[in-house]
């Protein structure tokens, strides 16, 4: 045997999902065996070179607060940093980085192989065993047999993957690599339910073809920030730049000559792609009010010219690509390194699925990431993260980790995942929250990081980082509620800012409440930057405590909301409930309810379909 006969957990694909999972796992104990078709494309960016965005930002920090790795990765690859919304308050501040896609891959594969009880094995997975309706390892295409307690299923966009270029198709589950034969079919047999979803990527070109004096340079931030919470990555000090440019109309009439031959439209792709990353041709098809389309030019790193074109993802023949792409300005001269595509794979509808990312069908099976129709890379990792955590728990005996909607993004994905389920790739946004002022990227680690410690994935290190600066940001806020201010210190400030001018002096918290006046403003007043070295406060812990100060009365009222709200997850239903024989529901609410199975009131209230008078109707009943 060339690998090891049994271990905890198996980990199914290496890409984003596959590598937080065995990560998890292995560092809280659980020996762990992490299998891939390719070993050589672990970490993998299919798509674009970048991690974060709007909500997207906040998921990679709460993936860092709870010991995760992307964050890390992220800041060590990281060719450009944007905090993104800043014009906004700052439950809407979402950090980004530019990635070096080489690094990226080569930094997660050094991680990975440092944590001592993770094996690695290069095949492709082709069956499951099972007995009794439980895992009890998996089988190779090579007719290897390998015992675990639990597996998790990360099988991204390989699993029967097809891809489209023109009225060409062929398998692959991406660019240059087969797709994953044979994993649908024993799930079926199994009696899980799959669909098909579609996914798409723009062509990748050659730089030194690109004329950027013709387009707008996007620049990274003047004071770049970073991901993790941890000192062991840096902010950038050199930035690479991003360009932005524009199509056109004989850029749109270009690409519409070969609508007759794009898979969208002549019925060979039938899947549904991800409404909000949507291809060139659909966003011409859909919008033709729309004169032109924004388009973002993204380096792929420090040391390579190939450049991906961000916005123009698209399935068209490669001629067509190629004559469109030309007429865009700065692109006269394009060359390419690879077509654009579309690739159509199978994912298995998420409310097939507990909370804890376990299948209701096979105990001790998990899936995670686009397996569950998610879009993302940072969607991805968060299900890989907490597959990992829970499974290990499982397999300990100890209690599962459901994070709540008002305690992190990655609660929100999972409840959105496991009771509305999707028919088309899932995607996070901040307006999915309704706890977004509670779940701020800036207070991630004071959110989560107690969580990953106590279950043996956060360090002792992050603990006391994450402890300091609860108490340090506590200390600005009493110094800044009972010290006042000079007069003329505070007029000159505010007659910079355009603000009125102050009659008399007052305490600091009053002064920082205005909205024009931040933290940045009064830090350089000798009587606070005197507290700040005496304390060895930062610039994160006075910003933390600035947007308490600033943000306390919205905070607060989230809050109260989110405890009110937490009453119904007292209310337990119990799982051989019959909704069928409940005259008073509702027909829909009745099959919803019969095929989602919510554990709790609270879930129930939040499946689509079940309305308030159906909860009013099992209140009376479990108070019965």
């Amino acid at each position: 045997m060339i690998v090891d006969k049994t271990y905890d957990i198996i980990v199914v694909g290496a890409g984003h999902a596959g590598c937080e999972a065995a990560a998890a796992a292995a560092t809280m104990g659980a020996k762990t065996l992490l299998v891939t078709m390719n070993l050589q494309t672990l970490g993998q960016m299919s798509c674009n070179p970048a991690m974060g965005g709007i909500a997207k930002g906040q998921i990679i920090r709460e993936i860092d607060a709870l010991g995760g790795l992307s964050g890390i990765i992220s800041d060590k690859s990281a060719i450009q940093f944007r905090m993104l919304n800043r014009s906004k308050g700052p439950a809407m501040w979402s950090p980004r980085v530019q990635s070096d896609r080489v690094l990226f891959s080569t930094y997660w594969r050094q991680e990975l192989e440092s944590i001592s009880n993770l094996d690695f094995y290069q095949e492709m997975v082709v069956g499951l065993l099972v007995k009794k309706n439980k895992m009890i390892g998996i089988k190779t295409i090579l007719d290897i047999e390998i015992k675990s307690k639990a597996v998790i299923l990360t099988n991204g966009t390989f699993l029967n993957g097809l891809i489209h270029i023109g009225q060409q198709q062929f398998g692959g589950g991406r660019a240059g690599e087969k797709a994953a034969k044979g994993l649908t079919a024993v799930l079926n047999e199994l009696g899980f339910e799959n669909g098909r979803m579609k996914t798409g990527t723009p062509p990748r070109v050659d730089g030194r073809s690109l004329d950027y004096q013709k387009m707008e340079e996007q620049q990274g931030d003047n004071n770049p920030s970073k991901f993790s919470f941890l000192p062991c990555t840096s902010a950038l000090t050199q930035q690479k730049s991003c360009h932005i440019t524009y199509t056109d109309q004989t850029v749109h009439d270009e690409l519409e000559k070969g609508f007759s031959q794009s898979p969208m439209f002549n019925g060979s792709i039938k899947s549904i792609g991800p409404r909000y990353c949507p291809s060139i041709e659909d966003k011409i098809h859909r919008f033709r009010d729309k004169t032109r389309h924004q388009l973002f030019i993204e380096p792929e790193g420090w040391q390579t010219v190939e450049v991906y074109v961000n916005g123009f993802s698209t399935s068209l023949p490669q001629e067509v690509q190629r004559a469109a792409l030309r007429k865009v300005k700065g692109f006269e001269s394009v060359k390419f390194f690879r077509p654009g595509y579309a690739i159509e794979y199978d994912y298995f509808p998420p409310t097939q699925l507990n909370h804890t990312l376990e299948t209701k069908l096979i105990q001790n099976l998990y899936f995670a990431g686009q397996i569950n129709g998610t879009t993302g890379y940072e969607e991805a990792a968060a299900q890989g993260l907490m597959a990992g955590i829970n499974a290990t728990l499982k397999i300990k005996e100890q209690e599962p980790l459901i994070l709540r909607r008002d305690q992190a993004y990655i609660g929100v994905l999972i409840d959105d995942l496991i009771l509305k389920g999707t028919k088309e790739p899932y995607r996070m946004f901040t307006s999915r929250a309704e706890y977004r002022t509670l779940l701020r990227q800036d207070n991630a680690d004071l959110r989560l990081t107690g969580i990953g410690h106590h279950i043996g994935l956060a360090s002792d290190e992050r603990m006391q980082l994450t402890e300091s600066k609860e108490k340090k940001s506590k200390q600005v806020i009493d110094f800044l509620n009972k010290t006042s201010f000079d007069i003329d210190v505070a007029n000159e400030i505010l007659t910079k800012k355009g603000d009125p001018t102050l009659h008399q002096s007052d305490k600091y918290t009053k002064l920082l409440s205005r909205p024009n006046i931040q933290g940045s403003d009064l830090m350089n007043i000798n009587q606070i930057e005197l507290f700040c070295l005496l304390n060895n406060i930062n610039q994160e812990m006075f910003q933390q405590a600035e947007i308490q100060i600033k943000y306390g009365g919205y905070i607060e009222k989230e809050k109260n909301n989110a405890k009110k709200f937490q009453s119904l997850e007292k209310h337990k239903i119990p799982q051989s409930i019959d909704y069928t024989l409940f005259s008073s529901l509702s027909n829909e609410a009745k099959e919803k309810l019969s095929a989602i199975r919510p554990q709790t009131l609270a879930q129930a209230s939040r499946i689509s379909g079940v309305n308030p008078t159906d909860i009013s109707v099992l209140m009376v009943h479990l108070a019965k």
